[in-house]
């Protein structure tokens, strides 16, 4: 049914400009108003003209239209398929998660995140593209597949790491053939090319760990204190540079049961309102948690309403938050809850 109806949108798309381009061109052959040189002719000859006009950028516009949407449908359903919709809970942790996209007619975007839970721990990422469309979104692909597969194979979050770092480079080797292959110049080159990652390991006892490439550090959230889960210097963004030889991870302290850990990309940190000012991210946090301790999705939808309010609803750059709260009573975390098959919180 549908490989019938695409031809037939397709034919009719191009038939009808067809029909009203030979229809101008039938009345100025052969109707005799458009023969004469008068006043009252012209006009009428100018007026059929411009009608015909009109229609033909009517009917463009509504086929780029069409082809533009059926585009973003297909663009979307596919990032929807890589960032899948996250449990509400996973290994003793209430997740609670949102994108934002900078321009509300693109949904492909380079944001992204997972969170596992394995037999180390729970495990987590959240990175971000440099730049958006397909080549982007291809780049997404090849980390998170690397990831979920990494995430349970590796003991060693470093060695996880590596894994990542295989796998980008291999992707960008190959993009970088394929496009020269279709343009017919040398390989271009992908240095210019990277990604910020952030790996977490939340143990069973709550010990955290980290390793961060380029990423913003997450903030810890402790009652009403509000503090950089670290703060070392990150390790360069993947691509550019190779990973240095000795990659341990950084000892976080632990992750206590009510404690929450809100990741988030640079869209957030860099966000600016109309006079040019940054969202103060660790005032809304501080705001979100003052007066009682907050659900993973209220601090998520408080924040949020923040910065939508900072930017008047319009971001300039897509933006990922990612909520991590110790929701635990007697399962250690790292355990397998009952509830992981539930719906995204955003």
């Amino acid at each position: 049914m549908f490989g019938i109806r695409r031809p037939l949108r397709r034919a009719v798309s191009l038939g009808l400009p067809t029909a009203w381009g030979a229809l101008a061109v039938t009345y100025k052959l052969t109707c005799p108003p458009a023969q004469q040189q008068g006043l009252g002719a012209r006009i009428v000859t100018s007026a059929v003209f411009f009608a015909v006009g009109t229609g033909l950028v009517v009917q463009v516009r509504r086929t780029l239209l069409r082809e533009l949407r059926q585009a973003r449908r297909v663009a979307g359903a596919a990032q929807s398929a890589l960032l899948r919709p996250l449990p509400p809970r996973v290994g003793g942790l209430d997740v609670a998660v949102a994108r934002l996209s900078a321009d509300r007619g693109a949904t492909v975007g380079g944001d992204l995140y997972e969170v596992v839970a394995t037999e180390y721990g729970v495990r987590v990422v959240m990175g971000d593209v440099r730049g958006h469309g397909l080549s982007a979104l291809s780049t997404v692909a090849a980390v998170l597949g690397s990831f979920r597969e990494a995430a349970h194979d590796e003991a060693d979050l470093g060695r996880v790491l590596r894994r990542l770092d295989r796998a980008l480079a291999r992707h960008l080797r190959e993009r970088a053939r394929d496009t020269s292959e279709s343009s017919g110049v040398p390989d271009t080159p992908v240095a210019e090319e990277f990604v910020t990652v952030l790996l977490l390991e939340i143990a069973r006892d709550g010990a955290v760990r980290a390793l961060n490439c380029g990423h913003p550090w997450p903030y810890l959230l402790r009652g009403p204190r509000v503090e950089p889960l670290a703060r070392a210097d990150p390790l360069p963004p993947l691509g550019p540079f190779p990973l240095p030889p000795d990659l341990t991870a950084t000892p976080c302290g632990a992750l206590r049961r009510g404690e929450s850990l809100f990741l988030f990309t640079d869209g957030a940190a860099e966000a600016r309102d109309a006079r040019g000012r940054f969202f103060p991210l660790p005032t809304a946090l501080s705001d979100a948690v003052r007066h009682h301790p907050v659900s993973a999705r209220h601090l998520l939808r408080a924040v949020l309403a923040a910065l939508l309010r900072h930017t008047a609803g319009r971001p300039a750059d897509d933006v990922a938050l990612l909520v991590l709260q110790n929701g635990r009573e007697r399962a250690a975390l790292g355990a397998r809850d009952g509830d992981m098959t539930g719906t995204a919180a955003s």
